[in-house]
């Protein structure tokens, strides 16, 4: 890791070369929804929903752990948004991809399932390639999943359902290591991830040298799902969920990486 600065992360917007660009988006699975820029900015393909959530963020007490958002610009028939490049100017950057909170899936994903969602073979593909025993035998004979179903499935067969968290990938240097998140259920997996990220530092794990590792160094990203509640009420996210609450658990996730909980 650089001396001469805290490295920042920030999974899905690679900068410092083109070659490791295409390998990292690919590990954060947005493939094709970024530009390169100039000026330590990258671009990402404009969303209404996310676009509105940053330029909330941007007068919000938690703007110092979100990316700068510069607004919008157009590159030929496409619109962008403008966002820091978090990357920029590290050359050996450690990386690590977290899903926070009990659930990944929106309430509103439940309520069109039940009403009639598409079948997605592609994620019945991927089902399968995982667990050629988690589809039921209607969805064998479909040969596809409603997204919301394979959400479902995605949290309960990861640390998501377990500790309100998971890691979608890591990255040391130039080697990607991905699709670590699904059967990761119990600590000792995700400590073995945890250790992977760290280069096998152990203290770092069970002191507050963790703190100090990630600490100015977490950003949160990714706001295309993040919307406001549709009423005056207000989450405690340190809630399991149940339908209806809205809650997304993301506080039962941050605490055991903050308090050192995990070995």
């Amino acid at each position: 890791m650089p001396q001469c600065r805290s490295w920042k992360t920030f999974l899905t917007m690679m900068h410092w070369s083109m070659s490791r660009q295409s390998s990292w988006v690919q590990l954060a699975g947005h493939q094709g929804n970024f530009q390169v820029s100039k000026g330590g900015e990258v671009l990402k393909l404009y969303s209404e929903v996310e676009a509105n959530c940053l330029d909330c963020l941007m007068r919000d007490p938690l703007r110092p752990f979100v990316p700068q958002y510069h607004g919008l610009v157009t590159r030929g028939e496409l619109c962008y948004i403008r966002l820091e490049d978090l990357l920029s100017g590290l050359k050996r950057p450690v990386i690590m991809d977290c899903k926070m909170g009990v659930r990944t899936y929106q309430e509103d994903e439940l309520i069109k399932a039940r009403v009639k969602a598409p079948l997605r073979s592609d994620m019945y593909q991927k089902m399968v390639k995982m667990d050629p025993s988690a589809p039921s035998a209607e969805e064998h004979a479909q040969k596809g999943v409603t997204k919301w179903r394979y959400l479902q499935w995605r949290d309960s067969t990861s640390s998501t359902s377990t500790l309100g968290f998971r890691i979608e990938g890591v990255m040391v240097g130039v080697k990607a290591r991905e699709g670590t998140a699904l059967f990761m259920f119990i600590k000792t997996q995700v400590t073995e991830a945890l250790l992977y990220f760290t280069r096998s530092q152990l203290d770092t794990l069970v002191s507050s040298q963790l703190l100090q590792y990630l600490y100015a160094s977490v950003w949160m990203i990714d706001f295309g799902k993040t919307t406001p509640l549709p009423d005056s009420r207000e989450l405690r996210h340190n809630v399991p969920w149940s339908e209806g609450s809205r809650e997304d658990g993301y506080l039962i996730g941050l605490s055991p990486l903050l308090q050192h909980k995990l070995i």
